[in-house]
């Protein structure tokens, strides 16, 4: 109960900042729909990038599994590299959606609170099944890009597990123990870009009905 009560001043403080910024940038022609529009598209983007991330590491994992000789070290700290790029890109992913949901729902409160301002009949009625649709399409694309978020963490619990175990155990039969381990990955890194895949050709389908 204390925590809930040291929180909420926190709460409201953000909340107020929220509603201060996009107050600020209405005042210069920016609207809560605009802003929504450049974050999806730049959550598309960000998911983009950590697919090629994951990739990267998937072919760094592979040339671990074909060590035939060489400086050891330098392919665990290869690995490890590529796994910190990996959970930095999932960090990222994260953020973005959460800014989407930041928006999102400060524009569909806003847009259900003008409902009430309408005088004629017909144009709330089109309005309020306007603002359904709208809500309808997002939900469903915020679902599918949870989805693809959460599809991220098995592929990076795997190669943190795989990066701890070479960390301790720098030799040839390390590399063995970790090949049994690389169809797993490879398996787990396609679903997440099917997922992501299907995330962004969403978001491209969402932005679209915004702009209209």
């Amino acid at each position: 109960m204390r925590y809930a009560l040291f929180l909420l001043p926190l709460v409201l403080s953000l909340t107020a900042c929220q509603s201060a910024y996009y107050s600020a940038l209405e005042k210069v022609g920016v609207h809560k729909r605009d802003i929504l529009v450049e974050r999806v598209e730049e959550a598309q983007q960000s998911q983009e990038e950590a697919q090629q991330q994951f990739k990267s590491a998937l072919e760094q994992f592979s040339s671990l599994i074909k060590f035939d000789g060489g400086d050891l070290q330098r392919v665990y700290e290869a690995t490890d590299s590529e796994y910190q790029a990996c959970s930095a890109a999932a960090e990222e992913v994260s953020k973005r959606i959460n800014s989407i949901e930041a928006v999102a729902d400060a524009l569909f409160d806003e847009w259900q609170d003008e409902l009430d301002q309408y005088s004629s009949a017909k144009l709330k009625q089109d309005s309020a099944g306007k603002l359904a649709n709208t809500k309808k399409q997002y939900n469903s694309l915020l679902k599918t890009m949870r989805r693809a978020e959460q599809s991220m963490q098995p592929v990076l619990s795997s190669l943190k597990d795989n990066t701890l175990y070479l960390k301790h155990n720098l030799n040839a039969k390390a590399i063995g123990a970790l090949q049994g381990e690389f169809n797993s990955v490879q398996r787990d890194i396609n679903r997440l870009i099917a997922e992501m895949n299907s995330a962004i050709a969403q978001s491209e389908q969402f932005v679209a009905t915004l702009k209209q």
